[in-house]
């Protein structure tokens, strides 16, 4: 779900932090709260439950802010954060320029979490001045523990969290290898992966905590899947080394009308071409966007003779971009979304040719079977 944009940063939000903030509001308002500060009506738990993990989301949006703003003001492009169930992910389409900026990129999330946190308890320390503390207190004293506790955890020298990115700008910084670094970060964020699944299994077994259990396990296998979909990552991008977009591009794609019906793309263009992506433009010729044949598939078949492509189409807007110059590495995290993998290049604001799936695929086979870089497609 789409937040709208801040700072020109588009927000968006996962389904499963709704999940999240039920699950605070429940735990605070019946079990934290009532025992923190007692006598309050149960209305007011769940008030205070709910506004503490409101603003529990708001401090991990902050934090992901910082990451992102600090990233384009070294030059990074940055395609939005996402806010999940494990917290929130900036999405970065291009790679720092030197190990000390990936350093400033990564550090400041967790300084600005433990701003957030000493904040928090200023604010309870006034409002319970010279008295005992009340829900507005307990309240936020929760959430000075919480941004805290979330930015110690988020410096523990493991990979994608964000002590490990800290480890791998130091690797960096004194090998000179970014490469070597990025696999050193990985391991040893697969060793504390581990670490945590085992505390997990540990603390089901002995304590019979079984919530407690279980989240270290979830936690623990993200992670593990996070390091190592890093390290193969960081084995495609060798794979793609000097790679450029150009280079596996399909040049001068075939394009469509997006004001004719679903039935005249199908008749002119899908039956008549082998391709199942087709750029689109308006009656003055501007681009618009893209509509692939999952799109397509969509439209129920008495509905093909009334439904115009510009409906069903991904717009320009959120399908991914590029220019022939860019190298192919930093085009693959961003080819998500509605445009099914796809990625249209532009020069000069004028298409030249679209990226796929089946592009980057061969492209990956050609290296790996000749050990270097792919000729032209």
């Amino acid at each position: 779900m789409s937040l709208g944009r801040i700072a020109g940063i588009k927000v968006g939000l996962n389904w499963s932090v709704l999940v999240v903030v039920a699950l605070i509001a429940w735990s605070l308002a019946s079990g934290f709260f009532p025992s923190e500060v007692t006598g309050r009506a149960a209305e007011w738990y769940w008030v205070a439950g709910v506004t503490a993990a409101v603003l529990f989301i708001a401090s991990l949006l902050a934090h992901e802010l910082a990451h992102s703003l600090v990233a384009q003001r070294l030059g990074v492009r940055v395609d939005g954060i996402t806010l999940w169930l494990f917290g929130g992910v900036s999405r970065l389409s291009g790679d720092a320029h030197s190990a000390r900026a990936e350093a400033l990129i990564t550090a400041v999330g967790p300084i600005t979490s433990l701003v957030l946190g000493g904040l928090f308890f200023l604010i309870g320390l006034g409002l319970s001045a010279g008295h005992a503390p009340g829900l507005g207190a307990a309240t936020v004293n929760w959430l000075g523990a919480i941004n805290i506790i979330l930015a110690v955890f988020n410096l523990v020298p493991a990979f994608p969290l964000d002590g490990g990115r800290i480890l791998r700008a130091v690797v960096w910084e004194r090998t000179g290898d970014r490469v070597g670094a990025t696999r050193v970060a990985a391991r040893v964020g697969m060793v504390f992966a581990f670490l945590l699944i085992a505390a997990g299994v540990i603390n089901f077994l002995v304590s019979g905590n079984i919530v407690g259990g279980v989240w270290l396990v979830f936690l623990g296998w993200f992670l593990l899947s996070a390091a190592r979909a890093e390290e193969s990552g960081l084995l495609l991008r060798q794979a793609l080394g000097g790679v450029t977009v150009a280079d596996v591009m399909t040049p001068d794609p075939i394009q469509a009308p997006d004001y004719i019906t679903v039935a005249e793309l199908l008749d002119r263009f899908v039956f008549a071409y082998r391709h199942t992506t087709f750029p689109i433009h308006d009656l003055e010729g501007r681009l618009t966007g893209l509509v692939t044949l999952p799109a397509v598939k969509k439209v129920a078949g008495q509905a093909r003779a009334s439904t115009r492509v510009r409906d069903i189409a991904c717009p320009l807007e959120e399908v991914p971009t590029a220019t022939p110059e860019d190298s192919l590495a930093s085009l693959l995290g961003r080819l998500t979304g509605c445009s099914e993998g796809r990625a249209l290049v532009l020069r000069d604001a004028k298409l030249v040719g679209v990226v796929s799936p089946t592009d980057v695929s061969r492209a990956v086979q050609r290296s790996s079977v000749r050990g270097t870089r792919p000729s032209a497609v």
